[in-house]
């Protein structure tokens, strides 16, 4: 069995069905993508990729399989499920994932169509795979998919700890090898074994302090806002497909802004790290709920109105808001007093999480610096911010 050394998991052990699969250009172009998208712009060390990710959550894949007592088919199905789960994510993965949503109706989790035909398809059938049954554990279906695509998955495992790894931060520090050992099945349902409430809250208090220091740095968030809207603009501009789109590199989709008059300025912008600045930053309690709330399309009706009343050009503002405050992790379930419950019920920390989420939480408005006092006050105005 060969061996790929990794920053994170020393050396990952590689079978025969994973050598094949790392071998095709759908795989290969994971090393293309970063992790951590726009983060790296705050984070200068954060250049992994979804390679490595992959390669990662495959290993963690199978060290669970192997302590759950997953054996053979079952067990070869969750390690290409785990190592092909990135698959279908575009360019700057979720920087891109909306757009990619919205005009072609998938979710990056949604790869049956990739693994339902060409090279993929081939090296999984010709280890006696079914391509639709990875396809369905990728999207977290059925009692093994929990260890794919669920509240406890190996792919938080392996992010936290490489994230924090790459960025520097010690926040995303987690047990996995506690977590692992803990896992276990209840009438078909994963949850974590007896004793195991502060191994799910370590979990939970990592992901949370990832979420305020390292994935919604505002940097990272204000980047982001800028390469969708520019994502936007490319492909209503061009005769670019949007699975042509969704099938790039982040370099290539560079490239493709920069070659477009209508987002060459938003790639300079973005290459340079010239970009825009907060005009707003404002707090939950400080604005009305259906802004928190606004979907794409009145995100965009906001962000016109807001220009014409600063009188400055649509594209130089940019509306950012996160939705309602959620940290689905507290779900995760744990086995206390030999029954199942929800970490929510049997942790003091969580309302205490949730309390640090909700004061986090700020709604952006982005524009160049040069317009920020026109677009701060046209902000409050027209969207009723509370002063």
């Amino acid at each position: 069995m060969k061996a790929i050394k990794d920053s994170v998991h020393d050396h990952v052990p590689i079978c025969d069905l994973a050598a094949d699969l790392l071998d095709t250009p759908e795989l290969q172009r994971l090393r293309h993508i970063k992790q951590l998208s726009t983060v790296r712009l705050v984070y200068p060390s954060a250049n992994h990729t979804r390679f490595e990710h992959s390669l990662g959550v495959y290993h963690l894949a199978r060290k669970a399989c192997s302590l759950l007592g997953v054996e053979e088919d079952r067990a070869l199905a969750v390690r290409a499920a785990a190592l092909l789960h990135d698959v279908g994510h575009g360019p700057y993965g979720h920087q891109t994932e909306g757009i990619i949503e919205r005009r072609l109706g998938r979710h990056h989790d949604e790869v049956a169509d990739l693994l339902g035909a060409g090279r993929l398809a081939a090296v999984l059938e010709r280890h006696g795979l079914d391509p639709a049954e990875v396809a369905a554990l990728v999207e977290g279906t059925g009692r093994l998919g929990q260890l794919v695509a669920g509240e406890l998955d190996v792919d938080r495992m392996d992010y936290l700890v490489r994230d924090a790894h790459h960025t520097g931060v010690p926040y995303g520090t987690i047990d996995h090898s506690r977590l692992l050992a803990a896992l276990q099945f209840r009438d078909d349902e994963l949850v974590l074994s007896e004793g195991n409430v502060q191994t799910a809250e370590g979990t939970l208090v990592a992901r949370a302090l990832m979420n305020a220091t390292v994935y919604r740095h505002h940097v990272s968030r204000i980047a982001g806002a800028m390469l969708e809207r520019a994502g936007e603009r490319l492909l209503d501009s061009t005769d670019l497909g949007v699975e042509e789109f969704a099938r790039m590199t982040d370099g290539r989709l560079l490239g493709a802004l920069r070659d477009c008059e209508e987002t060459a300025d938003a790639a300079r912008r973005l290459e340079h790290r010239d970009l825009y600045k907060r005009a707003v930053w404002a707090k939950l309690d400080a604005v009305p709920p259906e802004v928190v709330t606004a979907d794409r399309e009145a995100v965009r009706a906001f962000e016109r109105d807001i220009a014409s009343v600063a009188d400055v050009a649509p594209e130089a503002v940019l509306l950012d808001t996160p939705g309602e405050p959620s940290m689905p992790e507290t779900s995760t379930r744990v086995v206390v007093d030999g029954e199942v419950r929800r970490l929510a019920d049997e942790s003091p920390l969580v309302e205490g999480l949730r309390a640090a989420g909700r004061a986090q939480w700020r709604l952006g408005v982005y524009a160049p610096e040069e317009s920020l006092p026109e677009v701060e006050a046209a902000a409050e105005r027209v969207l009723g911010l509370a002063t």
